[in-house]
C-alpha cells in the first residue's frame, strides 16, 4: 500500500514540472495556427481595399466581381477535399501543402498582368485558403481535447477582429505607399513565418497511411454543386435576374450535382464528406447554426460601413474603425463563454444566447435611419457582436464533439463549408434586397436619373451630388439597410429555433496528452 502510494505520489510530483513545458508548446503551435488562420482571413479584406487601383491598372472592370468570387469558389470547393485528405494522409502535410498554393497563388497573383490572370492566379489562392482554414480546425480539434478547447476561443475570436480591422486599414496603406501589387506579396513574410513555425513545432501523432482511394467522383460532383449554388448566389439579381435562363440552368446543375454527390456517398469507400456524421443531431443542428451565423456575420460587414460612410458620413478608414464595438464585444464575449465551457463542461445555453443577442441586434441595427447617431449605432453593434461572440467557435467545438475522431478532419470541413456557403448566401441575398431597396426609393423620390448605380456610390460620386439628390440618397441606403436587417433578424430566428434542440452531450476532456502532439 505505500509502495502503492509512493508510486502514485512520484508520478503526480513528476508530472507537474512537465506541465508547464507542454503548455508553453501548445501556445506556441497555436501562435502558428492563428498566423494561417490570419493569413486566409486577411487576404479577401487587403484585397477589397485595393481593388480601385487594380482595375484602374489592369482594366476590366465588367469582370472585378470575378477576383473574389473566384477566390470564394475555389475556397468553398476544395474545402470538404483538403478535410478528407487531412482524415486520410495526415494534417500536417496537407496543411504545410495549403500554405504552399496559398502563397504561390499570391506571387502569381502580385505578377499579373491582365483581369483575366488575376481572377485565375486568385483561383489558386482560394484553393490553398480553404485547406488553411480546415487545417486550422482539425489541427486544433487533435490537439486540444474539447473540454480545454474553449481557452483557445477568445484568441481565434481576436485574430477574426484583427483581420477585420487591419484588413481594410492595411490594404489602403500598402496602396497608397508600395502599389496594389503588394496587397498580395504582403502574404510572403506572414506565410514563411507560418511555414517555418508549423514544419519546426507542429508533431502530430503519425497516422497509417490508409490504401483507400480518394473518392474523385464524389469530389467533382460536390464541386461542380457547389461551384454551382455559389454563382446563383453571386449573380442572382445582379448579373442575371433571378428567373432568367442562367440562373435556372445553374440552379438544375447545382441540384443534379449534389443529388449525384449524396448517392455517390453511400456507395464510396472513403467518401469526401461521410453522411453518417449528419446522423449525429448535434453535429446537423451545429451546421445549420454555422450557416446562419455565417449569413449574418458577413452580410453585417459589408452593410455597416456602407451606412456609415453613406448616412453617417464616415470615412472609409473611420467606418473600419467603427465596427470595432461589434468585434470588441465578440472577442471579448467569446474569450468569456471559453473560459466558462473549459471550467463546466456545459456549453449548450451558449448558442441558445448567441442566438437570442444576434436576432436583437440584427433588428435593433434595422431600426437605424438618417438621425441614429454613431454613439447609439455602436451599442446595436455591440449587442450583435456579444451573439456572434457565443455562436461562432461553440459551432465548431460541438460539432468535432460529436464525431469520433477518425472523422476530425471532414467535421472541421463540413462546418467551415457551411458557414462559407452562410457568408455566400448571405453577401447575395442581403444585397439584392438591399439594392433593390435603394434604387426603389432613388426612383421614387426623383434621384434615380442622377444615380443609375445609386446602391454603389462610393464617398467621392456621393459629394458630387445636389443636396436633395444626396438626402434622397440618405434615406435610401437607410431604408436598404433596414429590409436588409430585419432579414438577418428572420435568420437568426431559424439559429434560434436550431439551437434549442442541441442536446448537453459532455465535452470530451480525455484524449492525446499535448506532449504526445507537440514537440519543440
Amino acid at each position: 500500500m505505500s509502495d502503492l502510494k509512493t508510486a502514485t505520489d512520484g508520478k503526480a510530483v513528476g508530472a507537474k514540472p512537465k506541465r508547464e513545458p507542454q503548455q508553453r508548446s501548445v501556445r506556441v503551435v497555436m501562435l502558428a495556427l492563428m498566423i494561417a488562420m490570419l493569413l486566409a482571413m486577411l487576404d479577401n479584406l487587403i484585397i477589397g481595399t485595393a481593388m480601385p487601383t487594380i482595375v484602374g491598372s489592369l482594366g476590366g472592370l465588367e469582370h472585378m466581381s470575378w477576383v473574389v468570387t473566384a477566390y470564394t469558389l475555389a475556397t468553398a470547393a476544395s474545402t470538404p477535399i483538403w478535410g478528407k485528405l487531412g482524415d486520410m494522409y495526415g494534417r500536417k502535410g496537407m496543411f504545410l501543402t495549403a500554405i504552399v498554393i496559398f502563397l504561390v497563388g499570391s506571387v502569381l497573383s502580385g505578377m499579373a498582368q491582365d483581369m483575366g490572370q488575376l481572377i485565375g492566379f486568385r483561383a489558386i489562392q482560394g484553393l490553398g485558403a480553404g485547406g488553411l482554414m480546415v487545417g486550422v480546425m482539425a489541427i486544433i480539434g487533435d490537439l486540444v481535447p474539447p473540454r480545454e478547447r474553449g481557452k483557445y476561443q477568445g484568441l481565434m475570436a481576436g485574430v477574426m477582429a484583427i483581420a477585420m480591422i487591419g484588413g481594410p486599414l492595411v490594404g489602403g496603406t500598402i496602396t497608397d505607399h508600395l502599389g496594389w501589387r503588394w496587397s498580395f506579396y504582403i502574404n510572403l513574410p506572414l506565410g514563411a513565418v507560418a511555414l517555418t513555425m508549423v514544419t519546426a513545432v507542429l508533431h502530430l501523432p503519425k497516422r497509417e497511411r490508409t490504401k483507400a482511394k480518394v473518392d474523385y467522383l464524389g469530389a467533382g460532383l460536390l464541386t461542380v454543386g457547389i461551384t454551382a449554388i455559389v454563382l446563383v448566389t453571386t449573380w442572382g439579381g445582379s448579373e442575371y435576374d433571378w428567373n432568367s435562363a442562367v440562373i435556372m440552368e445553374l440552379i438544375a446543375i447545382g441540384v443534379a450535382a449534389l443529388a449525384g454527390f449524396l448517392f455517390v456517398e453511400t456507395k464510396a469507400a472513403e467518401p469526401i464528406i461521410p453522411l453518417h456524421i449528419f446522423r449525429n443531431r448535434n453535429f446537423t443542428l451545429m451546421s445549420v447554426v454555422g450557416f446562419m451565423a455565417g449569413f449574418v456575420m458577413f452580410g453585417a460587414v459589408l452593410f455597416l460601413p456602407l451606412f456609415q460612410q453613406s448616412v453617417q458620413h464616415a470615412s472609409a478608414t473611420n467606418s473600419g474603425l467603427l465596427l470595432l464595438p461589434m468585434l470588441l464585444s465578440m472577442m471579448v464575449v467569446s474569450l468569456v463563454a471559453g473560459r466558462v465551457t473549459t471550467s463546466t463542461g456545459k456549453y449548450k445555453i451558449f448558442p441558445i444566447i448567441g442566438s437570442i443577442l444576434m436576432v436583437a441586434g440584427l433588428f435593433l441595427l434595422s431600426q437605424m435611419d438618417t438621425d441614429t447617431t454613431r454613439f447609439t449605432s455602436g451599442l446595436y453593434m455591440a449587442v450583435l457582436g456579444a451573439g456572434m461572440g457565443f455562436l461562432m467557435q461553440v459551432t465548431m467545438l460541438v460539432a468535432q464533439n460529436s464525431v469520433e475522431m477518425k472523422d476530425m478532419g471532414v467535421a472541421s470541413s463540413a462546418t467551415t463549408l457551411f458557414r462559407t456557403l452562410g457568408s455566400s448566401f448571405g453577401v447575395a441575398i442581403m444585397g439584392a434586397l438591399f439594392t433593390g431597396r435603394v434604387n426603389d426609393e432613388m426612383g421614387a423620390r426623383g434621384g434615380g436619373a442622377a444615380t443609375s448605380h445609386s446602391a454603389q456610390l462610393d464617398a467621392a460620386s456621393l459629394a458630387k451630388l445636389p443636396a436633395p439628390v444626396r438626402e434622397a440618397y440618405e434615406f435610401a441606403v437607410s431604408s436598404g439597410t433596414h429590409i436588409a436587417f430585419l432579414v438577418g433578424a428572420s435568420v437568426g430566428l431559424v439559429a434560434l429555433v436550431a439551437a434549442l434542440f442541441v442536446k448537453e452531450v459532455p465535452l470530451r476532456g480525455a484524449g492525446p496528452e499535448p506532449t504526445d502532439a507537440v514537440a519543440v
